[in-house]
């Protein structure tokens, strides 16, 4: 990875933060986007104490506009691309029936269409080097999750889309790997959105004892460097992944049963 060119969206926290740091210890040139512009700065303070070239972009990836700037951006710096990590997502937490619809919209715009309008516009110089495109996506993209409609939706869109993409690519050099992390300790349970659209602000899960977003993005860039397709991390989530395939009924009732057992979970009330 020494001297390449890596993007990852949303990386002012989290997985995107984790994989900034593991990629930049390998020598690439990192540029993070994020859309809270005091958060992104401080994690590139944080990239350049550790040694570490990076180039902070404020961005909503939910913005063609924004996205097609940045992009043109790392060009103007750099020159090329050599890997694109589509990282930045949102989750939320409400029943479909009492959810304002809003909210689902804002979701999809932020974890597919970001995905979309990033790769979009990667694409070309992506394929003059041969790079590659990482996904993150989450087990919630195989299997759906109550009261997290919208994002296993956006979810599932992304993996079929990055499916589909693969698939075109085959020939052109350029790889592509959809990373589906388990339950990850980050702030994306802080920062979902509730029924309203307001972020919750609080964790509804025991953040201590699920896997690192630092151990996650060791995997992701393992998986990527042997040039793997997929990879599905935790035990846990490629039971979910097995069990939707071959059990799908009784995983219906294991996965309301566990999710319901959340901190104020909107499953208590339906019941």
């Amino acid at each position: 990875m020494k001297n390449q060119v890596v993007i990852i969206t949303g990386a002012s926290s989290g997985i995107g933060r984790s994989l900034a740091f593991a990629l930049g210890a390998l020598g690439a040139h990192i540029l993070i986007t994020g859309r809270n512009k005091e958060k992104l700065e401080e994690t590139a303070v944080a990239l350049d104490e550790a040694g570490i070239s990076c180039f902070p972009y404020v961005c909503d990836s939910s913005s063609e506009s924004q996205t097609r700037d940045m992009i043109a951006a790392t060009i103007e710096k750099f020159g090329k691309i050599d890997l694109l990590i589509n990282n930045a997502g949102i989750s939320m937490r409400s029943m479909f029936e009492t959810v304002d619809l809003n909210v689902l919209k804002q979701v999809m715009d932020i974890n597919f269409w970001g995905t979309v309008y990033a790769t979009h516009a990667a694409l070309p110089y992506l394929k003059k080097s041969r790079g590659g495109i990482i996904g993150i996506s989450s087990i919630a993209g195989y299997r759906g999750l109550p009261v997290r409609t919208g994002y296993s939706a956006s979810k599932f869109a992304m993996n079929g889309f990055l499916e589909a993409l693969r698939t075109e690519l085959l020939e052109t050099g350029v790889h592509v790997l959809i990373a589906c992390p388990g339950f990850t300790a980050s702030n994306i349970r802080a920062a979902s959105l509730n029924s309203e659209g307001k972020i919750t602000g609080e964790t509804m899960r025991e953040e201590e004892k699920m896997m690192s977003s630092d151990e996650v993005a060791a995997r992701i860039l393992q998986a990527y460097l042997a040039k793997k397709k997929t990879l599905v991390l935790t035990f846990q989530g490629k039971l979910t992944v097995f069990l939707n395939k071959w059990m799908n009924g009784f995983l219906d009732r294991l996965v309301y049963n566990t999710l319901k057992k959340e901190k104020d979970s909107p499953l208590k009330e339906a019941s």
